[in-house]
């Protein structure tokens, strides 16, 4: 008989249920279609919405507090492997391994308590704040169920009482119900109305808390974390003052700086004068002149001739079928040898004109001049296109690619990243020559081909290509 008395409670509580969700179903359509009226409340519903924004705030300051301990421990660990790989290299007859050692340990030693300390004061204090808004968000659910029965209540028993017939029984059960169904709202309502704006009010506090204790923990690690870092750091100057000869400088790698085609822009030319202008050299040194003492005023010396064999010093702003002279003279104690007549007469495609091949307003003195100058190699670079040497009946062909314009030397290796490129290596030396169509050169690039390739092959299609600029320096 119990159990029986038990299930039939149970089926009555349930019917009961049915029964007012489908009361409260119809009072909201009724009143969505404006056929009953709502009962509403500003001032809470103000409440409601200050609520949700502070749970919907509270929840990403949760997550992204978790974040951050994530953050931390995942610094802790590359903090660790940092500071086993240290321990590894540092070989046991250096001085201060002991205290390395130890450094490390406090280390993480200081990592694990900071991870620790952020876990109890700010993520459980955070834990428990939000621990409150599940229930709160209940009840406020909770009240507005009851709200709608205390509507749907008033308006039956109101319904009851402009009926026709009027019922004084069902009328009574109608009010009865009626004040019981408010009671139950109004005592959540009063309850909520009291805690809500309490809840939104304490919100001010705990951040402030919550974000002193993370920014006072934070100040006290990174203290004492930069008292280690600077132990570690008197350990390591000891360690450079006992191997300090051995001490490893970093220095730029040259391929670091090959420009991309187009993107960078070219090295001036290393005398400041344009890149086509026509250059002859007259160097008694083997090795050529550096872009420097090209650009340079003559030396003076007490050997240095006053007068050329025409009379007069070449100019230093020479027209562009001339060219430009770079000339270095000897020391006075130099004494010309057997080979002098020779170097002399080595002219670029020809041969010295002969003495009696002199203008008729050439001196004796002149002459003097002349015999008197040290042996020399002249290399002449044409400025035209077909590679001929303009102004005078000794003038003759070079033995350069067709369009030489100037020659250049690697200073660093280049790896050629395309098949249009030069191979270089420092020391090579490279003829300059035109792109055949001007708009294919990139920035900071130029067209040539190696003095040992050309010497070799003279075929330019097959030796010539592009190679950076600003690998190399002006030579000719």
């Amino acid at each position: 008989m119990a159990e029986m008395g038990s299930k039939g409670v149970t089926a009555g509580k349930i019917a009961s249920n049915v029964q007012k969700k489908l009361t409260r179903a119809q009072e909201k359509v009724l009143q969505k279609l404006g056929k009953a009226d709502e009962t509403k409340d500003e001032q809470f519903e103000q409440c409601v919405q200050n609520f949700n924004k502070q749970l919907t705030e509270g929840t990403r300051l949760q997550k992204d507090l978790r974040t951050y301990l994530a953050s931390v421990k995942a610094m802790h660990e590359a903090s660790k492997k940092l500071n086993e790989c240290l321990q590894e290299v540092y070989e046991p007859d250096w001085p201060g391994r002991d205290e390395a050692n130890k450094i490390a340990e406090n280390n993480d030693l200081l990592w694990l308590d900071y991870h620790q300390k952020l876990v109890d004061q700010a993520l459980l204090t955070m834990d428990t704040y939000l621990g409150q808004f599940p229930d709160i968000k209940s009840r406020i659910a909770k009240r507005g169920r009851k709200l709608v029965d205390y509507d749907s209540a008033r308006h039956h028993y109101e319904s009851l009482q402009t009926a026709k017939k009027k019922d004084e029984a069902k009328i009574a059960k109608a009010e009865e119900e009626l004040i019981k169904a408010q009671k139950v709202f109004e005592e959540m309502n009063v309850d909520l109305q009291e805690e809500l704006p309490s809840l939104w009010n304490s919100r001010v506090g705990f951040y402030v808390n919550t974000f002193q204790s993370i920014a006072g923990l934070e100040e006290n690690f990174h203290k004492e974390m930069s008292k280690l870092n600077q132990n570690l750091n008197d350990v390591l100057v000891s360690l450079e003052k006992q191997h300090g000869s051995n001490t490893f400088t970093v220095k730029a790698q040259p391929s670091d700086n090959a420009p991309a085609k187009g993107n960078k822009s070219p090295s001036p030319p290393p005398d400041g004068s344009p890149a086509a202008t026509p250059e002859i050299r007259v160097n008694h040194e083997p090795e050529p002149p550096s872009s420097a003492t090209a650009g340079a005023s003559l030396p003076k010396s007490p050997s240095q001739p006053t007068e050329s064999p025409a009379g007069s010093l070449p100019s230093r702003e020479p027209s562009a079928a001339e060219g430009t002279f770079a000339v270095a003279w000897p020391s006075q104690t130099a004494e010309p040898g057997p080979a002098q007549p020779a170097e002399a007469s080595e002219v670029a495609g020809g041969t010295h004109p002969a003495a009696g091949a002199q203008e008729p307003g050439e001196t004796a003195a002149s002459e003097a001049a002349s015999s008197s100058l040290p042996a020399v190699v002249v290399e002449t670079f044409s400025a035209t296109v077909n590679g001929t040497v303009e102004g005078g009946s000794g003038a003759g062909r070079l033995d350069l690619p067709p369009g030489f314009m100037f020659k250049v030397q690697a200073q660093h290796d280049y790896v050629a990243t395309d098949t249009d490129e030069l191979q270089l290596k420092a020391g090579d030396v490279v003829l300059v020559i035109p792109f055949q169509n001007p708009e294919e050169q990139d920035e900071g690039w130029l067209m040539g081909v190696k003095e040992s390739d050309w010497n070799q092959h003279k075929e330019l299609e097959k030796c010539r290509g592009v190679f950076p600029e600003n690998f190399t320096e002006r030579v000719q």
